[in-house]
């Protein structure tokens, strides 16, 4: 079956998701993962939003975090306290889904500027609750277009901390939990070794090759232990574009 780039991001990251996460979730790319992975194969998972909406119902795709669809039908409308405090819990798997500006090969992350901070050639929208997300929950899902300006060796800035400098480091930094578990692109989806936590291609898309992903990436990367990822299905496709988003607001 015929597919877009986006749609098989939406598809690959929501296999990322188990049943009973715990999902903090923003709006486009993320919800769009998030709501597929509740639909198709982890119908417990609970998806919440910064605003304060606790397993929100969802009947239709909200276009930002304060959109007043995030409220309908959710277990508990809340605020930030509250929504940062499940984000934190120690006894839930609480899983964030974040975009980027740039990314490097331990995961850290800059949503703040391009260029020097104090004279930028670009200013960013900045954290949000990025790096609240990036610190404190027990794993986090990037979601960024896959070019070498963006997959950069040194960020511009850290705006939400990753592996920090791989090893040990973010322990020692003070984060006794979390880090970036996989990062979804439109090639492909990229890991982090358990022991280095450098960054590593885990899997690249159908009519997609290794070699193209590493023209696409600004440092050397690790393909030796990527294989082709499962295209997605036509149930999967089916629930995508009939039930998640049937106005094609974000696939």
């Amino acid at each position: 079956m015929s597919y877009t780039r986006r749609e098989m991001m939406a598809i690959a990251a929501g296999r990322l998701i188990r049943d009973g996460d715990v999902v903090f979730a923003g709006t486009g790319l993320p919800l769009l993962a998030a709501t597929v992975a509740k639909k198709i194969h982890a119908p417990r998972c609970v998806i919440f939003f910064e605003t304060g909406a606790i397993d929100s119902a969802l009947p239709e795709l909200p276009l930002y975090v304060a959109d007043s669809r995030v409220m309908y039908g959710a277990s508990i409308n809340a605020g930030l306290l509250e929504a940062f405090s499940i984000l934190s819990s120690p006894k839930l798997r609480t899983i964030a889904l974040l975009g980027a500006a740039q990314v490097d090969k331990y995961g850290n992350l800059n949503s703040t500027c391009i260029g020097d901070y104090h004279k930028p050639s670009r200013r960013l929208p900045g954290s949000g609750g990025a790096c609240d997300g990036a610190s404190l929950a027990w794993g986090f899902i990037v979601f960024i277009p896959h070019e070498r300006r963006r997959f950069v060796e040194k960020l511009d800035y850290l705006t939400s901390p990753g592996w920090i400098n791989g090893g040990n480091s973010r322990r020692e930094a003070g984060l006794p939990r979390g880090g970036p578990i996989a990062v979804v692109t439109d090639l492909g989806i990229l890991k982090f070794d358990e022991e280095t936590r450098e960054m590593y291609l885990a899997e690249y898309y159908p009519s997609v090759t290794p070699r193209q992903i590493q023209e696409n990436t600004g440092f050397e990367l690790d393909v030796s232990r990527a294989f082709e990822a499962q295209p997605p299905g036509e149930r999967e496709l089916k629930i995508l574009r009939e039930e998640v988003d049937p106005q094609g607001l974000i696939r």
